[in-house]
């Protein structure tokens, strides 16, 4: 049941974005096999906008208190959204995700923690690289041109201005699974993950990637993408 309302959720939002937002799509999703879809966060359309730029279904690591409405809630988990507790490792939200994916799902992250609240690109999170760590799964970055220009922070209406959802292709990362006794070894692995998909994610919107380091300094494009591929 819920499959069928997710079918007919898609379509309906898919028709309004054509309609209100000149909505276009560009890349694809790998059809089958798991995979993890890491994207920009500047709006609170964003989910519904990405879930109808791609043709498999999603689900959704989000804010566990985004709907305090516990009849909504318990909807919306159903519809595919995966309630994460914010500021650490949230190992329950984190394991629906990862058997998600290692059941041949589509999961969606976004690597940045929480919404820009100026459009830009902020420092991601590591929780990304856990997720590979314990799939091996390919990354597709996508970037969301134009939400933050629909619903900036603050503002009580949406504005008719166009909407792109830019799908880039797959990475793998040859680093593989981390030594879970090497916690150094772990977090520089969750580090250049999230590292490379941030990048990844800038190029696609043809945007600066965020400040790394100190003030002003930017991580450069080939110290982040450093053992990762694009999956072939």
């Amino acid at each position: 049941m819920s499959g069928l309302i997710y079918g007919i959720l898609w379509v309906l939002v898919r028709a309004s974005a054509a309609v209100l937002f000149r909505f276009k799509v560009e890349g694809a999703l790998p059809r089958t096999g798991g995979v993890l879809v890491a994207a920009n966060h500047a709006s609170y359309v964003d989910i519904p906008l990405l879930g109808c730029g791609m043709t498999r279904r999603a689900w959704y690591l989000g804010r566990n208190d985004l709907f305090p409405v516990p009849v909504l809630n318990g909807i919306l988990q159903r519809l595919g959204w995966i309630p994460l507790r914010p500021g650490r490792l949230d190992r329950e939200a984190f394991g629906k995700a990862i058997s998600l994916i290692q059941a041949g799902k589509v999961v969606v992250i976004f690597p940045e923690g929480g919404r820009s609240h100026d459009g830009h690109l902020r420092q991601p999170k590591s929780g990304i690289g856990v997720i590979v760590s314990q799939t091996g799964c390919p990354v597709v970055p996508a970037y969301l041109k134009g939400t933050f220009d629909v619903l900036p922070t603050g503002a009580k209406w949406p504005r008719f201005r166009q909407v792109t959802v830019k799908l880039g292709d797959p990475l793998t990362f040859e680093s593989g699974h981390p030594k879970e006794h090497d916690k150094a070894d772990a977090k520089r692995f969750y580090q250049q993950v999230s590292r490379t998909v941030i990048t990844q994610i800038a190029a696609l919107g043809n945007v600066p990637p965020p400040m790394a380091g100190h003030e002003g300094e930017r991580v450069s494009p080939e110290q982040q993408t450093t053992g990762a591929r694009n999956a072939e």
